[in-house]
């Protein structure tokens, strides 16, 4: 029952982790595929590959999530707990992929964390949720809507006497460079955060200690999960990102990938956070459209699309503790 335990909650980390891409794809792409910098399909073959590549480039993301959230869960209740927290991220991630709303797989993950564990009596480790998710949570999108908005401020002031025509054609062939820095930093940060999971299922089966190197095999399916996820794309979260918020041309699409791209690396590789890309990738083209002009940005879109972040933690902890609840009777 302990290995079918074990390998059915790998296989749910594994799906979840397909969710995310599917459900992220849009995050490196929308804004190329709407500049018609890239055919979407393109777009999702090099998100899909660099999404894979960007999964090696580290470990960080991986260690916070299987050690810094919650007490590792001990036993058949610790599997339990892990599968329940994973259950309520794969169901937020479902109903706002439906909605075509860019919320973020991470919280639905971190939140589905915290839920099962607060209805298992795991102890929460609030200083790492506090100090790694909640904080970043706040930071990121207003670091995001900021430096949009810088970049793209100084693209224009340099390219300012340039032949609009060339400049858009230059800047469409820089945003395959761009797309593929966000994709890659994708990678980085979401398929870590499954790593730290399935890392924290093999510890509670005793197959792993903390301190251990991560699985080589580990790296490589949720790599592999993650770039399929991506290149089955999320195509009603793309329009949304692409289109509703704001038709964006290609130094706009570029300054915003450029953005997002440089905010998930540093927060990768400086404090080891992991952050939202859809929080980043989604306010940094706020940021970027508010250069045209305030009212540019569709601001009623944009609301709708905060009030699912700050909801998508709670939501999917109550899903969370719900189906751990079912299981703690049916199975415990």
């Amino acid at each position: 029952m302990d290995t079918f335990a074990l390998i059915l909650t790998i296989l749910v980390a594994l799906f979840f982790t397909y969710t995310n891409g599917f459900h992220d794809s849009a995050n490196a792409i929308a804004t190329s595929v709407s500049t018609r910098a890239l055919t979407p399909r393109a777009a999702l073959a090099m998100a899909a590959v660099m999404n894979l590549a960007g999964a090696f480039f580290g470990t960080g993301v991986a260690k916070t999530v299987s050690e810094g959230l919650i007490q590792t869960p001990q036993g058949s209740k610790g599997m339990g707990i892990l599968f329940a927290a994973l259950v309520g991220a794969i169901v937020w991630n479902l109903v706002t992929w439906y909605f075509g709303l860019p919320s973020s797989s991470s919280h639905a993950l971190f939140g589905g964390l915290v839920g099962a564990a607060l209805a298992g009596g795991t102890e929460v480790l609030w200083n790492g949720v506090v100090d790694k998710i909640i904080i970043p949570m706040f930071l990121s999108p207003v670091v995001g809507l900021l430096l949009g908005y810088l970049v793209m401020t100084a693209i224009m002031w340099i390219f300012r006497r340039s032949n609009p025509h060339k400049a858009k054609r230059g800047f469409r062939m820089a945003q395959t460079v761009s797309a593929a820095g966000m994709a890659l930093g994708h990678g980085l940060q979401d398929a870590q955060k499954t790593m730290g999971v399935v890392v924290m299922a093999l510890v509670i089966s005793g197959h792993e200690t903390y301190g251990d190197p991560i699985p080589a095999w580990v790296k490589i399916v949720c790599a592999l999960m993650l770039s399929l996820g991506t290149y089955a794309g999320g195509w009603r979260i793309m329009r949304t990102l692409g289109r509703k918020i704001i038709e964006l041309d290609p130094p706009q699409g570029f300054a915003a990938e450029a953005t997002g791209a440089s905010i998930m690396f540093t927060t990768a590789y400086l404090f080891k956070a992991p952050i939202s890309t859809t929080h980043v990738i989604t306010s940094a083209i706020m940021g970027v459209g508010a250069t045209k002009r305030v009212n540019a940005v569709r601001w009623g879109v944009a609301k709708n699309i905060v009030l699912g972040w700050f909801i998508t933690m709670p939501a999917a902890a109550l899903v969370a503790a719900a189906a751990f609840g079912v299981i703690d009777l049916a199975f415990l």
